[in-house]
């Protein structure tokens, strides 16, 4: 469609989730994606004088000046415009995200605590024996199986085998837990006999459900106990199943989403990636009129009410542009980086139990900051951050000037010959993260030392001490001096110094921790992670720092 129209839903999905006033600009199109069409539509974007801008999309493999990202989010950043975007959905172990940009901000994707559910009830009201189980589900259809025959099988509780199940009588299937849910979901789909089925996992609140093209319900193993039990004990074993139903609150969140792409940059490894994490798992936002929204049987749904769940870092990049269009509304004189520190320093790393947020994809392990950078964005904290960490065009441009890139490369990105590596040339970026690397190859024992220099800003109140408190990697020697810093005035600057001793464990393992910069009078906690990681996860294009 030669129109601005989104024809797929995605550009729908990503606008509605980020604000109330937006201007869309459509850089894909049905025929493919030119980086030419992305570089122009950010360039216009800035042009007319956006406050945030917003990007779900990445381009993967390509050095910084090759980027249309890179290269447009550099002119945004002259303008002191935000560019907030996606990490990538390559995760855990696939390849490394997109968009680790220095100047921009790089939004990794959570679960939160909203959970889609079905109402299962085994027994009716006429029996003694009745039970209400709730399981997750995300089925679309407004639907109720009711009164339906519950039938459990060792046959068919595979529930693996078109040929097999399509000779099952009308009834709700109750299967096994064979750790292949996409299969049997795919199995049952593809057969009209069948009124339902019961899954089971044994923590369904690990599971990945992105999609259900069945009338199904996801229940633990306990709970499936209790409906065999039933069946084995009625003459005449009835169930149903009621869909669309939410609950809020009951599940342990955040946690970071397996699919979301891991750090570090490849294309710029010395700057700790992403920054923060955001909700990106089945979040429900608009979409286009008549679009298809899910998969039932093996027909597409199309929407008749304007609204889709997907999941994805392109869900998450929007909210994250959200809070950081509200921090513009709120501190108008705040530069990109302020903007991007708020939201760094104050993210959280802890869960709803108070316990480390934890990794989908890695086996509910503590979470790395390659995974969700400096944690889940907190927006009421970020307003009032304490300190933050600014930077400007020439800094960045110093960063490139370390990075052996050409002068011709580097006026490809910054398209302009102010700038001049002559005298600055520096890896070590005013950041509020830390990260370095070591050789997994070198003999154990071997040490290195990384110093690193920050300078904050004061954009609390007037007058404000802060002390440091250091929780180094595990194996790690972190010093931080002066330990104390003294602000007479707002926007009073103090810089302090990072000296960090590390060696090779010689496993390869990611070690994290942090610096805490806490006010004494307790009201402001400025928070950087610290990452120490093999020059291996660094990817190809990894620099010595």
């Amino acid at each position: 469609m030669n129109s601005a129209r989104d024809t797929i839903g995605h550009g729908t999905h990503t606008s509605s989730t980020a604000a109330a006033r937006v201007a869309m600009y459509k850089v894909i199109w049905d025929e493919g994606r030119c980086a030419s069409d992305v570089l122009a539509g950010m360039d216009q974007a800035v042009a007319d004088g956006v406050d945030i801008i917003s990007i779900s999309m990445g381009f993967d493999g390509v050095p910084l000046y090759e980027d249309p990202v890179a290269i447009a989010s550099f002119g945004a950043m002259e303008k002191e415009i935000l560019v907030s975007s996606s990490a990538g959905n390559n995760g855990p172990r696939g390849i490394p995200l997109h968009n680790g940009i220095p100047w921009v901000m790089t939004v990794a994707a959570g679960n939160f605590d909203r959970t889609y559910v079905a109402s299962l009830t085994v027994g009716n009201d006429k029996e003694k024996e009745q039970h209400i189980i709730v399981g997750r589900s995300i089925f679309p259809l407004n639907a109720w199986v009711k009164n339906e025959t519950l039938i459990y099988n060792k046959t068919l509780s595979k529930c693996d085998s078109l040929e097999l199940l399509s000779q099952a009588p009308r009834a709700i299937i109750v299967c096994d837990d064979t750790g292949f849910l996409n299969d049997q979901m795919r199995a049952i789909s593809g057969v009209t006999n069948l009124a339902g089925a019961i899954f089971v996992s044994k923590d369904p609140s690990r599971v990945d459900l992105e999609s259900m093209s069945c009338p199904g319900v996801l229940i633990s193993t306990m709970e499936l106990a209790t409906v065999i039990d039933y069946i084995k004990s009625s003459d005449n074993p009835i169930g149903a199943i009621k869909f669309r139903q939410t609950v809020t609150g009951k599940d342990v969140a955040p946690s970071v989403a397996g699919y979301t792409s891991r750090g570090p940059s490849p294309n710029c490894p010395a700057i700790l990636k992403p920054d923060v994490m955001a909700p990106g798992s089945l979040v429900l936002a608009s979409w286009i009129p008549n679009g298809s929204t899910a998969l039932v049987g093996k027909n597409m749904l199309l929407t008749s009410e304007g609204f889709n769940l997907i999941s994805g870092t392109s869900m998450a990049c929007p909210h994250a542009s959200g809070v950081a269009a509200m921090l513009r509304g709120v501190h108008p004189e705040w530069s990109h980086a302020a903007i991007r520190s708020a939201m760094m320093t104050t993210a959280a790393q802890l869960d709803s139990s108070m316990m480390p947020i934890k990794d989908f994809g890695l086996n509910y392990t503590a979470a790395s900051p390659l995974a969700m950078g400096a944690g889940h964005m907190m927006p009421n904290k970020a307003m009032d951050p304490g300190l933050v960490y600014d930077a400007t065009p020439q800094e960045y441009v110093s960063l490139l000037c370390s990075m052996n890139f050409t002068r011709n490369q580097i006026m490809t990105i910054t398209r302009s010959n102010e700038y001049d590596c002559a005298n600055s040339s520096s890896l070590d970026l005013n950041y509020p993260s830390f990260v370095a690397f070591y050789d997994k190859n070198v003999t154990t024992g071997a040490m290195l030392t990384h110093k690193f220099r920050r300078v904050v800003t004061n954009v609390g109140a007037a007058t404000a001490s802060y002390e440091v408190k250091v929780a180094p990697p595990v194996g790690v020697k972190v010093a931080v001096w002066p330990q104390r810093l003294v602000f007479g005035k707002k926007n009073e600057q103090r810089d302090y110094f990072v000296e960090i001793t590390y060696g090779s464990d010689g496993e390869g393992m990611v070690s994290h921790g942090s610096i805490v910069w806490v006010e004494e009078s307790g009201k402001h906690t400025v928070r950087s992670p610290i990452v120490v990681a093999p020059t291996s996860s660094a990817g190809s294009v990894w620099m010595h720092v």
